[in-house]
């Protein structure tokens, strides 16, 4: 598989601090596939790192549709980062999509920490800046590269992607329908 990720993020040098801190203060949770991590409109209670499953991010219009706006893997993490911490409402939803072993630091307990911890301060910031430029560039891409171009580069970080997520959510990422994924599938560039 490519060395390349599809949450840049992770590849961040702060990844590997908040990975260190769920392993070493964190609790570890069992989610059934379904079961959300966190719920839109509620502060999310923990940040998690990923030991093993996977989990989609949801947001839903006003009608309830579900719309997918991103996916996690095994050994990546899991936030509504930075609004936990601060204490402000998620705006989407984290959902399992397998069965998931996630280890689970209080979002509560950091927000205590934050005002204190300089250190703590500066890597709640360097994260944010992770998130916002994986964030930023997904959102350029939709303007700037076709669904096909699209499709071969997620496949191409996730070969494994269909057995992990279903046709329709896969799509929905791709903000194209489950029929024009199927055409995109059977013109595959790579």
């Amino acid at each position: 598989m490519n060395s390349k990720k599809f949450n840049t993020y992770i590849d961040s040098p702060v990844a590997e601090y908040w990975k260190e801190l769920c392993l070493k203060e964190g609790t570890l949770k069992h989610f059934e596939r379904g079961e959300h991590f966190f719920r839109e409109g509620e502060v999310a209670k923990h940040i998690g790192y990923i030991e093993q499953g996977t989990l989609k991010y949801v947001a839903c219009n006003a009608t309830g549709d579900e719309s997918v706006m991103g996916f996690e893997f095994t050994g990546e993490l899991v936030a509504d980062f930075p609004f936990s911490i601060r204490g402000m409402s998620a705006r989407l939803a984290v959902v399992a999509e397998s069965s998931c072993d996630i280890w689970c630091v209080p979002t509560a307990t950091l927000r205590e920490r934050l005002a204190g911890d300089e250190h703590l301060q500066q890597m709640v910031m360097e994260a944010t800046e992770a998130v916002f430029n994986t964030v930023y560039d997904r959102y350029k891409d939709l303007y700037t590269k076709t669904p096909q171009q699209r499709y071969n580069e997620l496949i191409s970080l996730h070969p494994d992607l269909f057995s992990l997520y279903s046709l329709r959510d896969i799509a929905s990422y791709l903000k194209v329908t489950p029929t024009h994924l199927s055409r995109l599938r059977r013109n595959v560039e790579l």
